[in-house]
C-alpha cells in the first residue's frame, strides 16, 4: 500500500457537534516521508489515533485560520502526545494570533505540565514547541516537499490560507475555508487531489434551524453565503483546475439524513467530470 495519503479525520463545517453528526475539521496529509496534520478542530487526537498514527511522532502541525472548528484541540492534541512520550519537537504553522492561543493554553495547564514535569520525570512541554506565523508564500520546503500558502476569501477573517503539498510525484490541496475564488484554479493546477470546502444550498434553511441561533440566524445565513462556496463552485474549481480528484470536505451539512452522498454528488454532476470523493470522518485517500 502506498505511504503517500491523505486521511479525513474531521469533515463538518462549523464547530458545533450534534447526534449524528461528523466531527469539525481535521486532516493528516502524509508525502514525501512527512506526516502533517492540517488543522486541529474537535475529534483530532482521536482521529489520528484511529489512523494508527502515533501520538509521540507528531511533529508539524498547520492551520489554516483561527476558527474554533480548525484549531480547538491543537493544544489538546499536543499536550496528550507529551503524555504520551512525546519528546521532539513540535513545529506549528498558522496565522498570526496563535502563539497567544498556545501561550494562553499553557497558561491553563500550568499546574499539570508542572505536576507531571516533577512527578512523572517529563521534559517541559513549553520548551520544544515552536510556533510559526504563516504568509502567502512558502510555508516549508524539506526534503523534496514543498509546502506553499495562498490567502482565501473567508471574510471577516484577513488571515485565512489554503495549503498545497507538492513532491516529484504527488500534488494535494487543501482549500481551506473559503468563498470561490478564481486564485484556486491556479493554486491547484493539475492537482493529483483537491480537497475543497462545500455547501449544498438546498440544505442550509433546515441547517439553520437545527443550529437555532435565534435573532444572529441572518448573520449565520449571510456567513455562509459570503465565505463559503457551494458544492457545485467547488467542482467548477476543480473543473478549471484541471484536479484529478476532487474531494468534498468541511461539508455544511453534514447530518441531515434528506440530503446524503447522492445530493452531493448530484450538486457537482454538470460541472466536474474526474473522480468525486464525498469525505466522511476517517477516510483515507491513497495518492
Amino acid at each position: 500500500m502506498t505511504e503517500n495519503y491523505v486521511a479525513l479525520l474531521g469533515t463538518k463545517g462549523g464547530p458545533s457537534v450534534r447526534q449524528g453528526s461528523s466531527m469539525p475539521t481535521s486532516n493528516l496529509c502524509v508525502m514525501g516521508g512527512r506526516q502533517i496534520v492540517v488543522d486541529c478542530g474537535l475529534g483530532v487526537t482521536r482521529g489520528l489515533v484511529d489512523q494508527g498514527f502515533l501520538l509521540k511522532r507528531l511533529s508539524t502541525i498547520l492551520i489554516s485560520h483561527l476558527h474554533s472548528d480548525h484549531y480547538i484541540e491543537l493544544g489538546p492534541l499536543i499536550h496528550t502526545a507529551w503524555c504520551s512520550g512525546l519528546v521532539t519537537p513540535v513545529d506549528v504553522y498558522g496565522p498570526d494570533g496563535l502563539q497567544a492561543y498556545w501561550d494562553g493554553f499553557l497558561a491553563s495547564m500550568k499546574a499539570d505540565i508542572d505536576l507531571r514535569i516533577d512527578d512523572d520525570g517529563r521534559e517541559d512541554l513549553r520548551s520544544f514547541v515552536r510556533i510559526h506565523v504563516v504568509d502567502a508564500g512558502t510555508v516549508l520546503d524539506h526534503d523534496g516537499l514543498t509546502v506553499t500558502a495562498m490567502r482565501t476569501a473567508h471574510p471577516p477573517l484577513i488571515d485565512s490560507f489554503a495549503f498545497s503539498f507538492k513532491t516529484a510525484t504527488h500534488h494535494v490541496v487543501f482549500s481551506g475555508d473559503t468563498a470561490p475564488i478564481a486564485a484556486m484554479e491556479d493554486f491547484a493546477r493539475g492537482a493529483d487531489l483537491l480537497i475543497h470546502e462545500a455547501m449544498l444550498d438546498a440544505a442550509l434553511p433546515s441547517l439553520l434551524d437545527r443550529v437555532g441561533n435565534g435573532t444572529g440566524n441572518d448573520k449565520l445565513m449571510a456567513h455562509w453565503l459570503r465565505s463559503h462556496t457551494f458544492a457545485h463552485d467547488a467542482a467548477k474549481t476543480a473543473a478549471k483546475a484541471g484536479a484529478k480528484r476532487l474531494a468534498l470536505s468541511h461539508l455544511i451539512p453534514s447530518d441531515d439524513p434528506t440530503f446524503g452522498e447522492a445530493q452531493w454528488h448530484a450538486a457537482c454532476a454538470d460541472h466536474y467530470d474526474g473522480e468525486l470523493i464525498v469525505g466522511r470522518d476517517g477516510l483515507r485517500i491513497d495518492l
